[in-house]
């Protein structure tokens, strides 16, 4: 169990630093874009007030509230699991993962209203519109990395 709170608390701390630092000290808030690599790397300002890809997506405080319990629910029940699920270190790690972007995601929705994203890549002609930040990767990759780490059901 260390290792899926240490794991969640080091993508929590860099999520957090990543955002204070883009948004706050770069002042992407008020810049909007800043072009960093284009077209493989733009910093573009997004508030996201829904869930992935903007769904659900609203400025009212319900489903702010309502996505914040969500998440929290979420990381309660991939700690409990994780805790009694027969796994490895690598399984321990991915359910850090998600939890430490789950988390990451909520201070976010606590102190701004909506999830700042920042990250926007793009290549071989091919326009992403979509912007995200460390906490999604966190989460994806926590996510696919329960399902493929996690041992299967032998049959009795």
């Amino acid at each position: 169990m260390k290792t899926a709170f240490w794991t969640a608390f080091w993508v929590f701390l860099l999520d957090q630093a990543s955002k204070w630092l883009v948004v706050h000290w770069m002042d992407l808030r008020a810049l909007g874009t800043i072009e960093v690599a284009p077209p493989f790397l733009t910093l573009r300002m997004a508030w996201n007030y829904g869930i992935n890809f903007g769904l659900m997506a609203g400025e009212s405080p319900v489903t702010r509230w309502v996505l914040i319990a969500v998440a929290l629910v979420i990381s309660g029940a991939v700690l409990w699991w994780a805790h009694h699920e027969p796994g490895g270190k690598w399984q321990k790690i991915a359910a850090g993962l998600l939890v430490g972007g789950a988390l990451g995601n909520v201070i976010d929705r606590v102190l701004y209203g909506a999830v700042a994203d920042f990250l926007n890549m793009s290549c071989c002609g091919l326009n992403n519109p979509f912007a995200f930040n460390i906490a999604d990767i966190s989460i994806f990759a926590g996510a696919l990395g329960m399902v493929i780490f996690t041992p299967g059901k032998k049959p009795a």
